[in-house]
């Protein structure tokens, strides 16, 4: 058992290296050509101080933050900013509640801007190792990023569970090639080792401060990924991510960078491209490969993390819920959203042929990172801080590491002229999509508890036994936000068609903070006090990261009370989906614009009877318009 249990676990440190540090494992190919380029004239002191502030830079951010502080914060298993944000609301309420949303927003928005950049700058960086191979062949840099990248899109609908078993081996690979190629360079210059002491980046600091300070907006590249550590949190587990990282990536990381810092110091011409300048000359075409793959698998698990910060988002109430796929069986989590798939390739691909290449691309990166790092960052010390004494030391100890991740907001900020725009815009078009669809929602919401009468009102005839409604045979199942008062299917039922079926149930659900619901207090039953004959309601709990599955909700019902539902079979009954139709208002709170952006994005939610899967042959969907 102990030996099975140890093979488990090897396996799972295998599969994170796979999904997981794809992003910040393969930054090594442009992390410090990028730095390095920030200072005209490349000493062995700036070298040092400069490879000192990458390294030091991971231990502060990646290892402290992420890894020792918000890998043990979890949501019942779950990570990542959206886990943080489901935490916090379930903790505060009114005006911080919504705080909290609001800057959950900020921070998936702009892990959205991120995750346009992040695939084409790293499948770049690879093919660029052709013009090390043979100059002549620059030209087809950019065509081969481009099929690359397209070839990855296209295979998403297909799911990544048949390849994934390929990336954990390819890329632990990729961490030896890497980690094997800094030790050769150590070898021939073992002075580097010197970067491994931080007072090199505190001298780069004093000495050249200016110059330090904007290399910090480079520096940045270098701890891109971070936050696939915690977002993955549940699909692999504190343990495993928690080894991969000081076992296996952080070690070949610092390696390459020390590798990196020992050749440039020798060779300052080796700054225009330092990852393949430290590779011997017959492994270049090897190394591209293996490069190439590496990028590949980051891409696919920045493509595979949007689908997961989109679907938990709509589950917060945050954005529309999309059509979704899910692409296996056995894991829930490996799910492809068409739309978000398609939308996604069409940016990336048009970042590709405009910037052309890895260093244009390098000007755009590293504004979206720091703001999804700082928001995550300031999320944690607001939990910190209202969990008392216990958590009064991790909130100094974030604090400290958010100062140095503000310094890193700071010094991106000239990016923004020079690229730096692009996921930023992209960001705060994602945000205005996000908060006009929240605050959209909930106005509707008002609009239709105020056009909703209560149960007890339509059902008055019921409970008197009058002759009309007339009861006709079979189960109706009436889908309603609140049992306490009557859908539009069940008023038009009663009040205009005069008409009720012998068991009728009111059927609502709720979406929780947290990923998954309890099972044994998923399905709640009320039969409201038999005072209305046939009339029972229904209530069910689902984590944000569950599909509803109202199927089992009724079967859950009928076995809790056989008797009084012994006709309800989830395979004959009827179901009535009422839908509220949002208009324009010119009268309401809400400015005309973020109504027409609710309403554009009102469209992309997918259809009701698709998402809740219900029988199209047995649904009957009523509309009725309601103003913003």
């Amino acid at each position: 058992m102990a030996e099975r249990g140890t093979t488990s676990a090897r396996l799972m440190v295998l599969g994170a290296l796979g999904v997981v540090f794809g992003d910040i494992g393969t930054s090594p190919l442009y992390a410090m050509r990028t730095v390095l380029g920030e200072s005209s004239h490349l000493t062995p002191a700036v070298v040092y101080g400069m490879t000192s502030t990458v390294i030091w830079s991971m231990v502060l951010v990646v290892s402290v933050l992420y890894v020792g502080l918000l890998l043990r914060t979890d949501n019942e298993g779950e990570g990542g900013l959206l886990a943080l944000v489901a935490l916090l609301r379930r903790t505060v309420a009114g005006h911080r509640a919504a705080a909290v949303s609001v800057l959950g927003m900020v921070g998936a928005a702009m892990f959205l801007g991120d995750s346009v950049i992040t695939p084409a700058i790293s499948v770049l960086s690879a093919a660029e190792g052709l013009e090390v191979a043979n100059p002549s062949l620059k030209a087809a840099v950019v065509p081969i990023a481009f099929v690359l990248l397209a070839g990855v899109f296209v295979v998403q609908r297909y799911g990544s569970g048949r390849i994934g078993r390929f990336y954990g081996p390819l890329m632990l690979v990729w961490f030896v090639v890497i980690a094997a190629a800094g030790v050769g360079s150590i070898a021939s210059g073992p002075a580097a080792l010197q970067t491994l002491s931080p007072h090199w980046a505190v001298h780069f600091f004093v000495t050249e401060p200016r110059t330090a300070f904007l290399s910090l907006g480079s520096v940045v590249l270098a701890v891109t990924g971070a936050e696939a550590l915690y977002a993955d949190l549940g699909h692999f587990g504190r343990p495993a991510i928690t080894r991969a990282w000081l076992f296996v990536v952080f070690p070949a990381l610092v390696l390459a960078y020390v590798g990196e810092a020992s050749e440039v110091v020798r060779d300052p011409t080796a700054a225009a491209n330092p990852f393949y300048a430290v590779m011997p000359g017959w492994a270049t075409i090897p190394v591209l490969v293996i490069s190439t793959l590496a990028t590949v698998i980051a891409s696919q698990a920045v493509i595979a993390g949007t689908f997961t910060v989109l679907h938990q988002a709509s589950g917060l109430g945050l954005f529309p819920p999309l059509r979704t796929e899910h692409t296996s069986r056995e894991h829930s989590g490996q799910i492809y959203l068409p739309a978000a798939n398609w939308t996604l390739a069409f940016a990336v691909l048009g970042v590709v042929a405009g910037f052309r290449g890895s260093d244009a691309l390098s000007s755009a990166y590293g504004v979206a990172v720091t703001a999804t790092i700082t928001v995550t960052a300031s999320l944690y010390l607001w939990l910190s801080r209202l969990r008392g004494p216990y958590g009064a030391l991790r909130a100094v100890v974030t604090a400290g590491v958010l100062v140095v991740v503000l310094a890193f907001l700071a010094a991106c900020l000239p990016k923004i002229l020079t690229g730096g725009w692009l996921p930023l815009g992209i960001g705060v078009v994602m945000f205005l999509l996000m908060s006009s669809w929240w605050s959209g929602r909930r106005r509707l919401a008002a609009a239709r508890h105020e056009a909703e009468p209560p149960l007890a009102e339509v059902l008055a005839p019921v409970r008197e036994g009058a002759a009309v409604p007339v009861r006709v045979d079979g189960t109706a199942v009436f889908l309603t936000h609140d049992t306490s008062v009557a859908p539009l299917a069940l008023r038009t039922m009663v009040e205009q068609n005069h008409v009720l079926h012998r068991t009728a149930v009111l059927l609502a659900w709720d979406l929780a903070d947290t990923p998954a619901s309890p099972a044994d207090t998923s399905v709640e039953l009320d039969p409201l006090d038999d005072r209305y004959d046939g009339v029972v309601a229904v209530r069910a709990t689902f984590g944000y990261r569950e599909r509803p599955d109202l199927r089992r909700v009724l079967a859950g019902a009928r076995q809790r009370d056989p008797e009084r539902l012994v006709d309800l079979d989830p395979d004959t009954v009827v179901f009535f989906v009422s839908v509220p139709i949002p208009m324009l208002s010119r009268r309401g709170g809400m400015a005309r614009w973020r109504q027409r952006v609710f309403l554009l994005v009102d469209r992309l939610a997918t259809d009701p009877v698709e998402q809740l899967r219900l029988p199209r042959d047995r649904t009957v969907v009523l509309g009725r318009e309601l103003t913003l």
